[in-house]
C-alpha cells in the first residue's frame, strides 16, 4: 500500500508485529476522537512490536496528510485501495478496525470507536 508520505509498505514488512488496521475519515467525529487514543497506545507499545496502519476510506492524500501533521501523528497512514478491499472488505461503518497478530492473521474485527483498555485486550500488549 502506498502511504501518504510516499513510502510503500508491504505486508511482509509487518510480519512479526501486532498490527492495528484502522479505517476512518477526517470528517468522522468518532474517528477523530479515537486517533489520539490510538496514537498514545502506539507510542506506548511500538517498541514492543505494535504498528498502526490507518486507512482513510474517502479522503484525499492531501487531506489525510494535513490532518496527520496538524495532530502530530507519525504512525502509517494511507488511502483505501483495491488490495485493502480484497483483504478487509469495505467497512459499512467507520471507525472500523482489525487487529492482526505477528503472523499476519486477522484476530479481531471491531466496529466503532476504540479505547485504550480495549486495545490492550485486543492486542495482548500490557
Amino acid at each position: 500500500m502506498q502511504l501518504i508520505d510516499g513510502r510503500t509498505v508491504h505486508s511482509s514488512e509487518l510480519k512479526g508485529k501486532v498490527v492495528l488496521v484502522n479505517f476512518w475519515a477526517t470528517w468522522c467525529p468518532y474517528c477523530r476522537k479515537e486517533k489520539s487514543v490510538i496514537n498514545k497506545f502506539w507510542l506506548d507499545h511500538r517498541a514492543r512490536g505494535f504498528e498502526v496502519l490507518t486507512v482513510s476510506v474517502d479522503d484525499t492524500p492531501a487531506q489525510v496528510a494535513a490532518y496527520m501533521q496538524e495532530h502530530d501523528y507519525d504512525f502509517m497512514a494511507g488511502i483505501m485501495n483495491d488490495q485493502l478491499r480484497e483483504v478487509f472488505g469495505s467497512p459499512s461503518k467507520i471507525p472500523a478496525s482489525f487487529v492482526m497478530d505477528k503472523h499476519g492473521i486477522i484476530t479481531h474485527s471491531v466496529s466503532g470507536q476504540l479505547h485504550y483498555m480495549r486495545l490492550k485486550e485486543l492486542t495482548g500488549l500490557n
